[in-house]
C-alpha cells in the first residue's frame, strides 16, 4: 500500500474527505518526525511505539574494495509493534 492508497483507505474508514485524511496523515508524520528528532517516543497503546535510538560510531568495510571505513554515529528511527498488533497480524484465518 502506498501513501495515496493509505489516504483513500483512511478517508473511507473514517468517513472523512480524502483531503482531510491526507491532512491528518501528514500531521501524524510531522509530529512523529519532530518528536523523534528530539529523541522522544510516540506510543500508541495496542499498535506500537516509535522511538529514536543512538547508533555509535563504528568501523565498517567497503564490500567492493575491502577497505576499512569509519561510519559516523547517528540516530535511527525504530518501531516496536504492540501486542494487539502482533496478535492481529498472527491471528489464523478460519
Amino acid at each position: 500500500m502506498n501513501k495515496a492508497e493509505l489516504v483513500a483507505a483512511m478517508a473511507e474508514k473514517s468517513e472523512l474527505s480524502k483531503k482531510d485524511a491526507e491532512k491528518a496523515l501528514k500531521a501524524f508524520i510531522e509530529i512523529t518526525t519532530d518528536t523523534l528528532k528530539k529523541k522522544g517516543t510516540v506510543q500508541l497503546i495496542g499498535f506500537g511505539t516509535f522511538s529514536a535510538v543512538d547508533k555509535p560510531a563504528r568501523t565498517g568495510v567497503n564490500p567492493a574494495t575491502g577497505e576499512k571505513i569509519k561510519i559516523k554515529k547517528s540516530v535511527a528511527p525504530k518501531f516496536k509493534a504492540g501486542k494487539a498488533l502482533k496478535d492481529a497480524v498472527n491471528k489464523k484465518k478460519k
